[in-house]
């Protein structure tokens, strides 16, 4: 007797609803998508409990009429494909025609469906995958899709669902991410009877936003296509703790390391340690360059040219912080209108002397008063200096001529603030600018530049500086001396485990030589150039003015002008931020000023 049996049709509906529905956000996820497919422009999503007791899902698609409703309760029924080359280049959310048996056989499933062509609608009932009704009824166009007792045949599997708290969030997670994908479709959410959610049509940016929260914050605007790939979206300037970066290929929501790579790479000068992009990435390209199939719930994408994707995405995220960092700069560091000094007030000699008017106090009778009027008498003169006075004041200095405003561009300097903190104005604003982030950020893009062309600015020591290194340092050393001569340091071997160091960059020659060339080692002991650029944002940091320097008027006026010559100039090399601003309503607020 053969021990290989053929399943029966609702053993393996169940197991294919194992694969298919995981857990409620995975039904209403398959709803979404059919209504989507099915032209909606308006979808309402009604949850009870934990999604469990109920999920209704009404849009106005196309409908469906008796025939189609009963065919789509049948597995591996689908209207999406009808020739094997399709598989190839699908461009549509459901094809597998997996969906709604596999819910159906595992709940209590209903569907109202009505065509725009006809008078009455179908109403189809399914019960643990069995069709207990089916009969006309009345209904506007489009359909519903009501799912109750979810798992009930299941005990186990809603053993193994969250609390009702983390079910809820994993449903408007996928509501969420269907929204960004489709703006012009407006959708709403109801828990229990209570609107949590409604995202009205909307521009992608503004959908973006209201997915995200997001009314004011500034974004990166994310814009370029080449060929069959086009790249854009929109992030935050700065990235957060947990991962808010959602993606769409071809309009479906994925999870891709490789496209979440590509992001934080392209961003990398804005990141901090931990930090992760926030924001969205929307990818278009031909369909057959994409395979979607990979997966059994259809989260994964694969790319037919998977290095070309990862590069126009990190060149794309680039440019964003190329054009979002011009921009800054030229509101900050715009060049300024010539400024002339400001000239002394004339004095000319006169007889008398006129006393101002008082105002503000004194009003009474004031207008029966004339200005005081004192005249020297006829005769009187004043006398000449001393000669001796004459001869001194001719030998004091030439008084320099008046400092013009300390502006550079369109910031207007104030100060020092705890010898860290400049403090300048701006249109209105207070910008804080921390001087060691600055300068760090100043130092770190001469080093990179330095390093890329080839051309270090080095600073030859007067005494050459001996080192003990230990065999692994001097291995690399030796191995990657090229690349740290790039960089402006030049040591040679002495004998035993000395070292002597000949040169050093520029600018970190006022640093121990010694601590400069084991900085430089510890970065470049992988082979990664990532590496490379955390060992020269180390040697920027080291070498950059520290907190507590107290700085002279001058110097902070150059850091600024300095900054206003870097690409990036809003972010450490580290990703901490450099600059922060401060609006006149922030401030007024703080002293409970208006309104």
């Amino acid at each position: 007797m053969s021990k290989i049996r053929i399943l029966s049709d609702q053993l393996a509906s169940r197991i294919a609803a194992g694969e298919v529905v995981e857990r409620p956000a995975s039904a209403v996820k398959e709803l979404l998508e059919n209504a989507l497919d099915a032209g909606a422009s308006r979808i309402e999503i009604q949850v009870e409990d934990d999604g469990t007791r109920l999920i209704r899902v009404a849009d106005n698609g196309c409908g469906m009429d008796q025939d189609d409703v009963l065919l789509c309760l049948e597995r591996h029924a689908t209207s999406k494909l009808t020739e094997k080359s399709q598989l190839d280049a699908i461009a549509t959310l459901g094809f597998r025609g997996e969906a709604l048996p596999s819910i159906a056989s595992v709940s209590r499933l209903t569907i109202l469906s009505r065509t725009h062509e006809a008078t009455s609608g179908t109403r189809a009932e399914v019960r643990c995958g069995i069709l207990h009704d089916l009969h006309e009824d009345g209904c506007a166009c489009g359909t519903i899709v009501e799912i109750r007792n979810l798992f009930a045949n299941i005990p186990a599997r809603r053993k193994f669902l969250k609390s009702k708290r983390t079910e809820l969030a994993h449903i408007e997670e996928v509501i969420r991410s269907q929204a960004l994908a489709y703006p012009e479709v407006s959708f709403s959410l109801h828990i229990d009877e209570r609107k949590t959610l409604d995202l009205p049509a909307a521009s992608p940016e503004q959908r973006l936003r209201d997915v995200f929260r997001w009314p004011e914050e500034k974004l990166l605007v994310i814009e370029a296509s080449g060929g069959s790939l086009a790249v854009y979206g929109w992030l935050l300037p700065s990235g957060t703790t947990v991962g808010l970066l959602r993606i769409c290929v071809n309009r479906r929501p994925v999870q891709d390391r490789m496209l979440r790579h590509a992001v934080a790479e392209g961003m990398q000068s804005l990141l901090m340690k931990g930090q992760q992009p926030a924001g969205g990435l929307l990818l278009k390209l031909s369909p057959e360059l994409a395979d979607i199939n990979v997966h059994p719930a259809k989260r994964e994408i694969r790319f037919r040219n998977s290095g070309e994707v990862h590069q126009a995405v990190v060149k794309a995220v680039v440019e964003a912080v190329r054009q979002q960092q011009g921009q800054l700069r030229s509101q900050l560091f715009a060049v300024p209108k010539q400024m002339e000094p400001v000239a002394p007030p004339v004095f000319h000699e006169t007889s008398c002397m006129t006393a101002p008017a008082l105002s503000g106090c004194c009003d009474v009778g004031a207008k029966n008063f004339s200005p005081l009027q004192v005249r020297l008498p006829q005769g009187v003169c004043v006398a000449e200096p001393q000669p001796q006075f004459r001869e001194q004041f001719a030998k004091l200095p030439e008084m320099r001529p008046l400092l013009l405003e300390p502006k550079r561009g369109g910031l207007r300097l104030i100060g020092q603030l705890l010898n860290l903190y400049l403090l300048c104005e701006h249109e209105g604003q207070l910008v804080v600018i921390d001087q060691h982030a600055a300068h760090e950020r100043i130092i770190y893009q001469q080093l990179r530049e330095n390093y890329e062309q080839r051309q270090p600015v080095s600073q030859t020591l007067l005494f050459p500086v001996t080192v003990e290194l230990k065999p692994e340092h001097a291995d690399i050393l030796e191995k990657k001396g090229e690349m740290i001569s790039a960089l402006g340091l030049e040591a040679e071997f002495f004998g035993g485990s000395t070292w002597i160091i000949k040169t050093l960059p520029a600018l970190a020659a006022h640093l121990p030589p010694q601590e400069i060339l084991l900085e430089i080692i510890d970065g470049l002991s992988s082979s990664v150039p990532e590496h490379v650029n955390k060992m020269l944002a180390a040697l920027a940091c080291k070498a950059a003015v520290k907190a507590g320097n107290r700085l002279q008027p001058e110097e902070m006026l150059k850091l600024l002008e300095q900054m206003g010559e870097c690409t990036t100039f809003s972010h450490c090399p580290h990703g901490r931020p450099v600059l922060k601003f401060f609006s006149q309503q922030e401030m007024e607020k703080w002293f409970k000023r208006g309104g």
